[in-house]
């Protein structure tokens, strides 16, 4: 399992929210490029990247920061999610260099885009399931739907999709820790990659998260806890390679 730090982009910094509203954040940097640096100083083996303003705009609004990143660490994969609703939006993020492009909002609203796009872009689609007490939430985190998280991670991976970003949002920024039962439920009901994102506080969820009754999570993503310095980035991917090595 590895770690992916994550950078979140607001009006061009870097700063992470409170299970997703806008109004709560810290801003941890006004230089996403150089907070991508430090990542990758600390042995990043990838980079989770969020237009928190294009989740909101339905287009992206932070693309200039991402493309700086993917020029300046041509050999990181990096993923990017937030607004990106359309296959223009994708092809202008692959040519930039990103590896993988996460669907959220657009996915669950137009179940048959997925499809579409996974065929035009093998490989290369991620979907987002944003989801509280097993119900998927959409735009933003704002509005909760009906969808049942298991059933749409399912019906994503027959479309083709190469990976599912799982976060718990009543999780997410709040640090009082990861959702491992729910991670892990899911991650053994499909038999894409799981990637695990909310709530990873300390070195305690990447342990927990390793040594889950599934060997489906191949990721965990995590923000605030590496820039309030609750978890080591590197002491946690050391734990992590030590505990997928028995």
């Amino acid at each position: 399992m590895i770690l992916i730090p994550a950078i979140d982009l607001k009006d061009g910094k870097c700063v992470r929210l409170r299970q997703g509203v806008m109004e709560d954040d810290t801003v941890f940097s006004d230089d996403p490029l150089e907070v991508a640096r430090r990542w990758v100083d600390a042995g990043a083996r990838r980079l989770h990247m969020v237009d928190l303003n294009g989740a909101f705009a339905g287009r992206p609004v932070n693309a200039g920061p991402v493309r700086r990143i993917a020029e300046a660490f041509p050999d990181l994969p990096i993923q990017v999610g937030g607004g990106i609703r359309d296959a223009e939006t994708v092809e202008a993020y692959l040519e930039a260099g990103v590896q993988w492009c996460i669907l959220g909002t657009k996915a669950v609203r137009e179940p048959h885009f997925v499809s579409e796009i996974c065929l035009q872009f093998p490989g290369h689609i991620i979907v987002g399931l944003d989801a509280k007490d097993g119900k998927v939430a959409v735009e933003g985190w704002s509005k909760l739907s009906r969808h049942d998280v298991i059933d749409m991670a399912q019906h994503f991976e027959h479309d083709g999709v190469d990976a599912i970003v799982y976060t718990d949002i009543s999780r997410d920024g709040m640090m009082n820790g990861v959702n491992v039962e729910a991670t892990a439920r899911l991650a053994n009901a499909v038999r894409i990659p799981v990637i695990a994102s909310g709530g990873i506080t300390s070195i305690d969820d990447v342990r927990a998260l390793c040594e889950a009754p599934t060997e489906n999570i191949i990721g965990a993503i995590t923000g605030r806890a590496i820039y309030e310095g609750t978890l080591d980035l590197a002491d946690g991917q050391r734990l992590a390679d030590q505990l997928s090595a028995r």
